[in-house]
C-alpha cells in the first residue's frame, strides 16, 4: 500500500498498519520491506527522496531527529529509526528469528557486522554509483571503500563456504541484512565471480518464501 504524504503532526497518532519511511534504491529499507513481506505485516509507504534532501525537513526531522531513512512507525504511532533495530523488532518472536539464546546473539554480531564492516563500504559505493552517478567525484575514495568492501565480503564468503545460512544452518533476519546491499553489490563496483558461496546464499534467499525484489 503507497502513501503520498503524511504530516509529522500524525505520526505519533494511532494508526491501522505499519508506516515505512522510505527511498526505494536503499538497501536499508529494503530489509524491512522484504522482512514485512515475509512475514505477512501491512504497511504502507512513505517515500522521502534522501537526493533532494527530503530528511532534512522539520517535518521528518520531527520524526527522526538524525535525519535518515529507513523509520518504521507501529500501528501504535512509535516512530523507530535504523534499519537493523526495526528489522530486529518486526523478527521478533516469529521465524526470522532464532529460538536460541546464543543464536540470537550471533544474528545480532552478523547485523553488527553488517553495519560496522559492510555497510559503510559496499552500500556507500552503491549510493555513490548507483543512485548519484558520480564516479568521477568520488573516485580516490572508492578505491578505499573497494578494499573494505571486499575484505567483508571474504569474510561472508569463508562462513557460507560451510554453511547455508549465516546463523543456525536457516533464513533469518541476518540473511535479510547481509543481502539487501550485496545482491546489488555489482552496482557499487563489486564483482562477485570470486565469491561462489556468496552466489549461491543469493541464490537461496531468493527461493525463500514470499520473496519481493528491491524495486517491487
Amino acid at each position: 500500500t503507497h502513501c503520498i504524504s503524511s504530516a509529522a503532526s500524525d505520526v505519533y497518532k494511532r494508526q491501522d498498519m505499519y508506516r515505512l519511511y522510505e527511498f526505494a534504491s536503499s538497501g536499508n529499507c529494503y530489509k524491512l520491506r522484504l522482512a514485512m513481506a515475509q512475514l505477512g505485516v501491512p504497511f504502507e509507504r512513505v517515500e522521502k527522496d534522501i537526493t533532494r534532501g527530503e530528511t532534512r525537513s522539520d517535518d521528518f526531522l520531527a520524526i527522526n531527529p538524525n535525519g535518515r531513512i529507513p523509520v518504521l512507525v507501529t500501528p501504535e504511532g512509535r516512530a523507530l529509526p535504523e534499519s537493523n533495530a526495526a528489522l530486529w523488532y518486526l523478527a521478533r518472536d516469529s521465524q526470522l528469528m532464532p529460538v536460541d539464546a546464543f543464536e540470537q546473539a550471533q544474528v545480532l554480531q552478523w547485523m553488527f557486522f553488517e553495519q560496522y564492516n559492510h555497510e559503510p563500504n559496499i552500500a556507500t559505493s552503491h549510493y555513490w554509483l548507483h543512485v548519484l552517478g558520480e564516479p568521477e567525484k568520488y573516485a580516490d575514495a572508492l578505491q578505499e571503500k573497494q578494499q573494505k568492501g571486499h575484505e567483508a565480503l571474504a569474510v561472508m564468503e569463508r562462513h557460507l563456504q560451510a554453511e547455508p545460512f549465516f546463523v543456525g544452518g536457516r533464513y533469518s533476519i541476518a540473511d535479510i541484512a547481509l543481502y539487501a546491499y550485496t545482491h546489488v553489490a555489482d552496482q557499487g563496483g563489486f564483482s562477485l565471480q570470486d565469491y561462489p558461496a556468496i552466489r549461491a546464499w543469493l541464490g537461496r534467499v531468493k527461493t525463500q518464501p514470499d520473496y519481493v525484489a528491491m524495486l517491487d
